[in-house]
Formats: structure tokens, sequence, C-alpha cells
């Protein structure tokens, strides 16, 4: 089940701080779009966060390749979150996507607090016949691709993996 309002980092709070949910959504700022996700931690709340995004992302009028870039992305950081929440079902990820200032903003947050390698080498362990291992990999060259930024952030509750990509 999809909850809307999960807990979020607010612009108004320190960085890395999650607050409470409101009850009710919370309007976004002028010129800035904002739509949350609270999921289990199982791989069936994937392909559901998947069709809200792009629904949402449609709705604002971004273009169809910027969307397939994000949501490609999205899947990956969604898929890994639930990999390492240990297939505890209890556990929470939450995604947040926003269109600001002509970027788009994707953040994936979870409860583990292992901070996952980003970056041309992201794990010299993975052998080239590996079937896994790889994903961060590509997320990074398809951020940067897209003239982009990947970062990971240390929480309060865990880490936030965060991409900011231009919309056009």
């Amino acid at each position: 089940m999809l909850v809307p309002t999960p807990p979020v980092t607010a612009p108004s709070a320190r960085p890395g701080r999650a607050v409470p949910a409101p009850a009710a959504p919370l309007a976004p700022p002028p010129g800035r779009r904002l739509a949350c996700w609270a999921m289990k931690a199982v791989t069936s709340g994937v392909p559901r966060v998947r069709a809200s995004m792009r629904h949402a992302l449609g709705g604002w009028g971004v273009a169809p390749e910027r969307i397939e870039v994000l949501l490609l992305v999205a899947t990956e950081l969604l898929s890994n979150a639930v990999r390492h929440a240990g297939g505890r079902a209890a556990d929470r990820v939450c995604v947040t996507v926003a269109l600001h200032g002509g970027r788009l903003w994707l953040e994936v947050a979870d409860g583990d607090p292992c901070l996952p390698c980003v970056g041309p080498n992201v794990d010299p362990e993975v052998g080239m016949d590996a079937e896994s291992g790889r994903g961060l990999l590509i997320v990074n060259f398809l951020v940067g691709e897209a003239g982009g930024r990947l970062m990971v952030v240390r929480a309060e509750f865990g880490k936030v993996v965060r991409v900011r990509i231009p919309c056009a």
C-alpha cells in the first residue's frame, strides 16, 4: 500500500533530519511541484511507486525522455533500498520527487545506515560474470549523461540517495 504523505526531509528542517508527515498533504511553494510516497520495503511496491511517479511527472509536463531516465534511476534505487532493508516488510522506503527551478529532484530514503559507494568505482569486488552489483554504476552514468548529480547523505534514520537532473 502506498502512503501519499510519508516522513520526508522538509526544507525548513536541518538537512538529513526527518520530520513527521502532516495530517494532510502540504501544498508546494509557488513554482514547485512535489510528490511523496512511502512503501513497505517489499518488491511489490516498486512498480506501484513507478506508476505513480510516471503519472505525476507526466502531469507536470516533464519531457517523456526525462521521465524514462528518472523512472529507471528510481527503480534501481528503490530495488536497492528494498534489498538492503533485509526483507523486513515492516521497514519503509520513502520516495520524494519534485520539480523546482528547472530541475527534477528524486530522493529515496531508507532505514539502512550503510552508505553505498557511488562514482566510477562503485564496487571493485564485482566480477565480470556477476549478476548484480552494477546498478549504482549504471545510475551514476545515467544521471551524469543527463547533466545531473547523484549523492548519498547519511540521515538520522538511515540514508537518503539524492538525484538532481535538469528538466531539459
